[in-house]
């Protein structure tokens, strides 16, 4: 088989650059952001799969709203919810140190779809400091450790949606729910955390994105239970 036509590692952590723009030469959505991750020449491979993975499973469920990526890293992640749903205004991508590469990527979005360009900012400081509103989305991609607990934390207090897709399990200390005896620790302590937030009165909804893109691939979405379910939309794929 030639390389043209070899099917990509997903899960790679090589750079995508632009001697693979051959490897996006379709008319999808995807594709079109693909060519401007390769045009940056910035981005891991693994996180533009994972991204968009995410984006459209959350879009699928929930619509509009401020995008709040916390722990955002380059901010695909929020960049391409804007995409599949126009209807949200704005987006924060929020890290304590956010890579100087994230400006390259920004700038090939945006020459891409100008209309990204006054509706994304990007916010470098301490998760806990930035102020949540009842009808934000809030989304992180592979928060490491207790940062997904923070996360699902400050999303409940504000009773905002939220999305994330946890790893790098810290379970030294962790509320297990008394479930280690039956589940491996990383799965108990999601298992954990969704009946917390069904505690907290969130209606929660569990999917995996493909295992060959990571095996830290549970992805967990939830809303207020007070609040309407989001109207779905198409995947573009």
């Amino acid at each position: 088989m030639s390389e043209s036509f070899a099917p990509m590692d997903r899960s790679s952590r090589n750079r995508l650059t632009e001697n693979l723009l051959h490897k996006f030469a379709g008319e999808t959505l995807f594709d079109a952001i693909a060519r401007a991750v390769c045009r940056a020449g910035c981005l891991p491979r693994k996180e533009l799969y994972e991204a968009w993975e995410i984006a459209r499973r959350v879009r699928r469920r929930f619509r509009g709203g401020r995008v709040v990526d916390l722990a955002c890293g380059h901010g695909l992640l929020a960049q391409i919810l804007l995409l599949l749903d126009d209807s949200s205004p704005l987006a924060l991508a929020v890290d304590r140190c956010i890579p100087k590469s994230a400006a390259t990527l920004a700038a090939s979005m945006n020459g891409a779809w100008p209309r990204l360009g006054d509706r994304i900012g990007f916010v470098e400081t301490d998760l806990e400091d930035v102020e949540l509103r009842h009808d934000d989305l809030v989304v992180s991609a592979h928060a490491c450790g207790g940062l997904t607990d923070l996360i699902l934390c400050r999303a409940v207090t504000a009773r905002a949606r939220v999305a994330v897709l946890p790893c790098c399990h810290d379970l030294k200390g962790a509320n297990l729910g008394g479930l280690e005896g039956w589940l491996d620790g990383p799965l108990a302590q999601d298992a954990a955390r969704v009946f917390k937030l069904r505690t907290q009165g969130y209606r929660v909804f569990t999917q995996r994105i493909p295992g060959d893109i990571t095996p830290k691939n549970r992805l967990l979405m939830a809303e207020p239970e007070e609040r309407q379910g989001g109207t779905r939309i198409n995947d573009h794929r």
